[in-house]
């Protein structure tokens, strides 16, 4: 029997196509264009999942629920009585979000979504009481974000923030960020080349 081999492409096609979406994340990435975000991609998606399964991510943090594409992704890698607090500006962004959930099997008490500003609800959520925090938003509110994610996490728990190579205007601000990580004794970081780029950091 002839054995066929595929031709290799190249190394960022064979990363992007390594983990395939499902119909439903299909159809969250389908909403999120059509309302004008950039969801992440299927390779940081697999990048999240992962996590959430590497440290038995109970409790989670989404900064940027969007159509609910990431939120898929985290909530399969989740422990099966996890539950996800995201959070977004943008109600109907959220409002499909939900029900995509509901239709990938997740029960309406597994994901807690908040309507408002991050910055404003983060301080209302308890001290050392999460496991992971996401973060794929507004990049000059990022040094904001990392000093709640070094309240909120536990020790242990992981800070992933998403866009941190851009080459837009922001590009000084987040790199330097991402030094200042690097450069403390609290965290652990690995800078990821997926997508946008992740920040990977766990808590001392």
């Amino acid at each position: 029997m002839t054995t066929l081999h595929r031709q290799p492409g190249s190394a960022g096609d064979f990363i992007a196509s390594f983990v395939p979406e499902d119909v439903i994340a299909q159809t969250a990435r389908g909403l999120a264009v059509e309302v004008g975000l950039q969801p992440v991609a299927p390779a940081v998606g697999a990048a999240l999942r992962m996590l959430a399964g590497a440290c038995a991510a109970k409790a989670v943090v989404e900064i940027g629920t969007g159509t609910g594409v990431s939120g898929l992704w985290l909530l399969r890698g989740m422990r099966a009585d996890g539950v996800l607090t995201t959070i977004d500006r943008e109600s109907e962004h959220q409002r499909m979000a939900r029900r995509l959930f509901t239709e990938a099997g997740f029960s309406a008490s597994r994901a807690r979504v908040i309507t408002g500003r991050a910055l404003e609800v983060l301080p209302r959520l308890a001290d050392g009481a999460y496991d992971l925090i996401f973060v794929d938003a507004d990049p000059t509110e990022y040094a904001a974000f990392m000093d709640a994610a070094a309240r909120l996490l536990r020790p242990g728990g992981v800070a992933v923030l998403h866009g941190v190579l851009t080459s837009g205007r922001d590009v000084f601000t987040v790199r330097e960020l991402a030094y200042g990580v690097r450069d403390s004794d609290l965290w652990q970081p690995a800078l990821l080349p997926l997508g946008e780029g992740l920040l990977a950091a766990v808590k001392a």
